[in-house]
């Protein structure tokens, strides 16, 4: 290559970063032009006051709803835990099995490998005790190595609670 092709293309090379260079900082000026703190804004909505301080109102109690719960419903809800827990007598999977689990000590399956958090948890698993689990493991029990997020719907809660009540 002469001398004449190589100056040619750095030349080339020089002018298309320039042109990159000076394309991000119109871009930076254009759409990073300084704060928005003293900009007033677009539109106002204006939205009435309803008047209403109280509490919201949260739908059936838990107790209301296991008076109500469909044990053929919780049975399908347990799909969801089919994957981790069985429900047969001595059957652990990779979470314990669930067999008469009503009144039983917390973390007291014979056999099974369960978190620090779960093996010094006190009490029996309850209803109460169980829907607290089932809305959210990790708040319920810190530490606890499950890794299910948990059933947001109170009726799904309860549906699941009373199938596992028939086992």
């Amino acid at each position: 290559m002469d001398t004449m092709t190589a100056t040619k293309v750095v030349g080339g090379l020089c002018s298309t970063f320039l042109v990159f260079l000076l394309v991000k900082w119109g871009g930076e000026i254009i759409f990073h032009g300084g704060g928005h703190e003293d900009m007033e804004p677009a539109y106002v909505l204006e939205v009435a006051d309803s008047g209403n301080t109280g509490p919201v109102e949260e739908g059936p109690s838990f107790d209301e709803l296991m008076a109500l719960a469909d044990v053929g419903k919780g049975e399908r809800v347990f799909a969801k835990c089919k994957a981790c827990h069985k429900v047969g007598e001595g059957e652990n999977g990779t979470g314990p099995t669930l067999y008469q689990i009503f009144d039983r000590d917390k973390g007291s399956v014979d056999g099974f490998n369960y978190s620090g958090a779960m093996a010094s948890a006190e009490g029996n698993w309850t209803a109460e005790n169980l829907n607290g689990f089932l809305t959210k493991p990790s708040d319920y029990l810190p530490g606890t190595t499950m890794g299910f997020a948990g059933l947001p719907k109170a009726e799904d809660r309860a549906n699941l609670i009373a199938y596992l009540q028939t086992l």
